[in-house]
């Protein structure tokens, strides 16, 4: 139904699109491009879940270093919602700060979000509505491999087939495409953060020493890699011996880094090889032309695009920018809203904003 305040609103505000990952929150204005990319961390007042201390990097800062008082709290776990509030609070928090930084004094934005291809109506319909929830006029949702393709400038719409492998925070998302649609999809909730906790679990095995997650995934930016190196490296571990109790520092190489991400770039590399085998022959031979293209955090993991390679048979690489992809795609569409609205998810082509049942 034709509303002529959230239409006047509508003139005075922008349109939005955002990548709302596991590990890191992108905003991307129509015209401006990505103005924000912070971590989706939130704190807050223990006994008052509904105040809200910090958002981004400045709550990421305080992980593992608050009073009782103040948690902590990443909103999405595996690609989806596990604080509906919080998650609420992060949007707006993101939507405002549009808003604040090109003066626009109403936040009334409509507004495209990233979620992953595997989730459930239920889950879907959560981010819909707390996208609603914190002040957008219209929300739609579009699959992250597809808003990926879209953001590495794949040709989605076009007959030929194309392939992404978005490597995330939370999920792993593995898509074939052709005619604005996806041809197959699979999902997988390993990524960046399961790769964090393999590390975790090394030092804890090997050496006997508790390290954080935050130095577990330092550790893999900086010498990870699911394929040998030119030339292996070696880094500082510190962490807390879990014998004696006290401080350790302990050098730890790439070769024995490769090894703790094994179990799971072996499972990210079988989905991959598992996508294929169900892709149509004819898209399969455009594939072996256009190659498989790695996109996301995890895709920057070293040597991922040439194990995949090794293992396919086909040309693999990285997209340029790849961890603002999802953003950029979303961006992209709202760029060209009626040209790639077939994109989106059919469910909220037909209830935008509120007015979904």
């Amino acid at each position: 139904m034709f509303n002529p305040i959230d239409w006047l609103l509508g003139l005075f505000s922008l349109d939005i699109g955002i990548d709302l990952g596991t590990a890191n929150t992108l905003v991307y204005v129509r015209g401006k491009g990505i103005i924000s990319n912070e971590p989706s961390w939130v704190a807050v007042d223990s006994n008052r879940r509904d105040y809200v201390l910090a958002v981004g990097a400045e709550a990421k800062e305080m992980v593992g270093k608050t009073p009782p008082n103040i948690v902590a709290i990443r909103p999405l776990r595996d690609g989806v919602i596990s604080e509906f509030d919080i998650t609420e609070a992060m949007l707006r928090h993101f939507i405002r700060q549009a808003h604040k930084q090109l003066f626009i004094p109403f936040p009334r934005p409509r507004v495209v979000i990233g979620i992953p291809s595997g989730v459930t109506e239920v889950e879907k319909r959560a981010v819909h509505d707390a996208a609603i929830e914190a002040g957008a006029r219209e929300a739609y949702l579009i699959e992250e491999p597809m808003a990926a393709a879209i953001g590495a400038g794949l040709p989605v719409t076009e007959a030929q087939g194309s392939m992404i492998v978005d490597i995330g925070g939370g999920t792993t998302e593995v898509a074939v495409f052709a005619l604005k649609g996806i041809v197959v999809s699979k999902s997988l909730r390993i990524a960046g953060d399961e790769m964090d906790e393999d590390i975790v679990q090394y030092a804890r095995q090997k050496y006997n020493l508790a390290i954080s997650e935050r130095t577990a995934e330092r550790i893999k930016i900086n010498i990870g890699s699911a394929y040998p190196l030119p030339e292996e490296r070696t880094m500082a571990m510190r962490g807390r011996n879990l014998i004696t109790g006290l401080p350790e520092e302990i050098e730890i190489s790439s070769i024995e880094i490769r090894e703790a991400l094994s179990r799971s770039t072996n499972i990210i590399v079988d989905l991959v090889r598992d996508t294929l085998d169900e892709t149509p022959p004819e898209l399969v031979s455009d594939l072996m032309e256009t190659g498989i293209c790695l996109a996301g955090g995890g895709g920057l993991l070293k040597g991922m695009a040439e194990r995949i390679a090794e293992e396919t048979h086909i040309r693999a690489w990285v997209a340029q920018d790849a961890l603002t992809c999802v953003a950029r795609g979303a961006g992209m569409i709202l760029e060209n809203f009626e040209v790639l609205r077939a994109t989106l998810s059919s469910d909220d082509r037909r209830h935008p904003g509120g007015s979904a049942s």
